[in-house]
């Protein structure tokens, strides 16, 4: 743990990338970095999960990981109800993800589930298109009704994907994956995610191909027909409205938050009154956040595009500048109106450790 008495300000990251099967070589030029001849599927932006946390860039606490982070800022980062909510964990994680090959069919399970299973938290996402090569396409729940024995039978014989909903997408299309909707992500694709702080997902099927070892994935086909909701819903696709210099809502939820900014000029962010930490995603473009009466250190930063910026509930009143023409940040924070639906959930959670 840190010991020293460093105020808290705006958290930028080193990279922190995944070597999957699927991956591709986009994110490396998106983000800046040297190019690699390996698949890198993910860009873990934002993470304090301890199987891989964050590591600061910037400031005197350069070097040290995130979750040390949290722990020394708490409340101050986190916010003040957030940080008694979640027990002084960071809830969110935040991922760029390069898919050059399909991902795995998999799901997610719920609170209740994965608290009773592997004492975590659910894992529920929402996707982001940033890029799509023409026809790329991803997986989001039925498209039928089917029985668990149907369900069964199709992972087998290796159908499955027959039964999905098939979605085209397009830059700026944005899918919600609540815990329990059957998906996967498609070849061709470049997406920002936002999610629970959760490592747990079940690999339902990942058509016969072999890890990067050479040898079969593992699958979760059992475990996963516990928490697949079997549901059909009418649309898959979640719809919003964007307009140039607003904070255009992209999704509100019990776990996040999320709205896109198209800027062209100087913009005004005060979210203190949220009581909640800030996520910013430059995703296109350049830009300088400037903190709002504040005198510690990194009271400016600049994002790049494909770069992450944490900002502490405590100075969450800033400006956004973009530094180039068509700069777009995504933006995602806890929104205090929908915290009594998750204390309930957490007491259930709670309550089923026991």
């Amino acid at each position: 743990m840190i010991t020293d008495n460093t105020k808290p300000y705006p958290l930028l990251f080193r990279p922190n990338l995944h070597v999957i099967v699927w991956g591709g070589h986009k994110l490396q030029s998106y983000k800046g970095l040297p190019e690699t001849n390996d698949p890198i599927g993910e860009s873990w932006e934002v993470s304090a999960v301890e199987s891989s946390p964050c590591t600061v860039a910037n400031g005197s606490l350069a070097g040290e990981n995130l979750i040390s982070v949290v722990d020394k800022w708490g409340a101050d980062l986190l916010g003040r109800a957030v940080y008694k909510q979640y027990s002084g964990k960071l809830p969110l994680l935040v991922k760029f993800i390069d898919a050059q090959k399909d991902l795995s069919i998999q799901v997610h399970p719920n609170d209740k589930l994965a608290a009773e299973r592997h004492g975590k938290f659910g894992k529920t996402e929402m996707w982001y298109i940033i890029d799509a090569e023409p026809g790329a396409a991803l997986y989001a729940g039925f498209k039928q009704e089917i029985s668990k024995e149907e369900y069964r039978r199709r992972v087998e014989d290796g159908t499955i994907c027959d039964v999905l909903a098939r979605h085209e997408v397009h830059a700026g299309d944005v899918f919600y994956i609540p815990a329990g909707r059957v998906h996967a992500i498609c070849g061709g694709i470049l997406l920002a995610e936002v999610q629970q702080s959760s490592d747990v997902t079940y690999r339902i099927f990942d058509y016969n191909r072999p890890g990067l070892d050479g040898k079969p994935r593992q699958l979760h086909t059992e475990l996963a027909q516990d928490a697949i909701d079997f549901n059909v819903a009418k649309d898959y696709r979640t719809h919003y409205g964007n307009t140039l210099e607003t904070a255009a809502q992209v999704i509100d939820t019990p776990y996040f938050d999320v709205r896109v900014m198209d800027i062209t000029e100087r913009f005004h962010r005060n979210l203190v009154k949220y009581d909640s930490f800030v996520i910013s995603m430059c995703i296109k473009g350049r830009c300088r956040i400037i903190l709002n009466g504040y005198t510690g250190e990194e009271r400016e930063i600049e994002v790049a595009e494909g770069n992450s910026c944490l900002i502490p509930a405590a100075i969450a009143d800033y400006d956004i500048v973009p530094l180039v023409r068509g700069t777009r940040v995504l933006e995602t924070h806890i929104d205090k109106k929908n915290r009594s639906l998750m204390r309930k959930i957490l007491r259930f959670i709670k309550l089923s450790k026991k």
